[in-house]
């Protein structure tokens, strides 16, 4: 009698709960919508690396942050041993002294709302455009 546990597999653990594509319906398209012109071979292509979707512009500056909700973007962002310390020391602050449970990531959020409102309100006196000159 072995006392190892029974582990799944491989298979069971990387399977897919998604629907196949094959399993997706396809919708055929409405006859009354005229079909857009084909396009020129000769067309110019799309360079790399230019934003292809208009930019986003704030329009209030009381837009909040996104807190506790589940975000499908990411980033890296590398820090100084100082200045985990301080984001820590940050989080300890508004835990012990102000009675709110934050984690790291919500107090990076929240500090890029505040930025960014600061940088569309004050523009060129903006603390970020200010900081960022004095680099």
């Amino acid at each position: 009698m072995t006392r190892r546990a029974s582990l799944p597999g491989a298979d069971e653990l990387f399977k897919q709960n998604s629907p196949a594509l094959s399993a997706v319906r396809e919708v055929a398209p409405e006859p009354s919508v005229p079909e857009a012109a084909p396009q020129r071979a000769t067309a110019p292509k799309a360079k790399k690396g230019v934003r292809s979707i208009p930019r986003r512009r704030v329009v209030s500056v009381d837009k909040s942050p996104s807190g506790r909700e589940r975000h499908d973007e990411k980033i890296t962002v590398y820090l100084s041993p100082d200045e985990l310390f301080d984001l820590d020391q940050a989080r300890l602050t508004l835990r012990g002294d102000l009675g709110l449970a934050v984690d790291r990531g919500r107090i990076v959020r929240e500090s890029i709302a505040v930025i960014i409102a600061d940088l569309e309100q004050k523009g060129d006196q903006s603390i970020l455009a200010r900081r960022l000159r004095g680099i």
